[in-house]
């Protein structure tokens, strides 16, 4: 499974309609050397909402490491982000002008879970629930950890991340689409977790029934109108009792029902008498 492009193109619907935009796998080098993703300010404005804790201070060029709960988090991973980052910000740079403002960057690392073994042999200073903040020279790298930050519906897209059942869930039941592929999206990363013997109580099936269910409490009475047009009246009507389907009558219309249903019944034919 490529996490990283799937963490990529969940993050590119994201930032769909906002100031921002996200490029996955940017080649820096003539020897391919990848950065997992990119997400650079496009113009000027404020995305609409609240972002994900720890991606709350983007920059106009923010360079991201994913680590899935299959890669560990070790500080080779983070000198490969700081080497990444020279890298871009000397590419980005007009050739034959100052190198752009290191406050024009951002460095974060995103993982799924929380990197034991690096933190035995750094200092990572908790910024809150979830977040820290790593400090290399000069330099500071921000580490979020999808499976500790807060059950909250800015952070949806980290806990799809989190290979944890309970919150994937939350995170499938929260996450907001900015564009309908995105189903697919989650589907196969819905399939992928299955596939590896989690547990995954919430399924793609259960996602899209809650999708359908919160369109529908959405939708306008001319918009629902359209959407029942040429389901069966038997299935429109199910699970709906006789008392339930009376009681949106007034009786005025009970009683003009009834009237159209005496009169269309054929008259009732005469006994036949006895006898000659």
């Amino acid at each position: 499974m490529d996490w990283h492009r799937l963490f990529g193109l969940i993050l590119t619907d994201f930032f769909a309609g906002s100031p921002f935009s996200v490029e996955l796998e940017k080649d820096l080098a003539l020897k391919q050397q990848r950065l997992d993703i990119v997400i650079l300010r496009r113009g000027p404005g404020s995305f609409a909402g609240r972002l994900p804790d720890g991606l709350d201070d983007l920059a106009a060029h923010n360079l991201i490491t994913f680590k899935s709960h299959h890669d560990a988090l070790d500080d080779w991973a983070l000198k490969e982000l700081t080497g990444h980052y020279v890298n871009y910000r000397k590419q980005c740079t007009p050739r034959g002008q100052p190198l752009l403002p290191e406050t024009e960057f951002r460095l974060y690392v995103v993982c799924s879970r929380f990197p034991q073994n690096l933190a035995g042999g750094i200092t990572l200073e908790p910024v809150e629930q979830g977040v820290y903040v790593c400090k290399r020279g000069t330099d500071q790298i921000r580490i979020v950890v999808a499976g500790q930050v807060r059950e909250e519906p800015q952070n949806s897209l980290l806990h799809l991340f989190s290979a944890s059942e309970e919150k994937v869930g939350y995170g499938a039941d929260h996450y907001r689409q900015g564009s309908l592929d995105t189903s697919s999206l989650l589907g196969d990363l819905f399939g992928v977790y299955h596939g590896e013997g989690l547990a995954m109580s919430y399924t793609m099936a259960d996602y899209r029934r809650d999708k359908l269910i919160e369109q529908w409490n959405k939708s306008t009475p001319e918009e629902r109108k359209k959407a029942l047009k040429g389901v069966p009246l038997e299935e429109r009507l199910a699970g709906v009792s006789a008392e339930e389907r009376l009681a949106s009558l007034s009786a005025a219309e009970i009683a003009a029902y009834l009237k159209k249903r005496r009169s269309a019944r054929p008259p009732r034919k005469g006994k036949p008498r006895r006898g000659g």
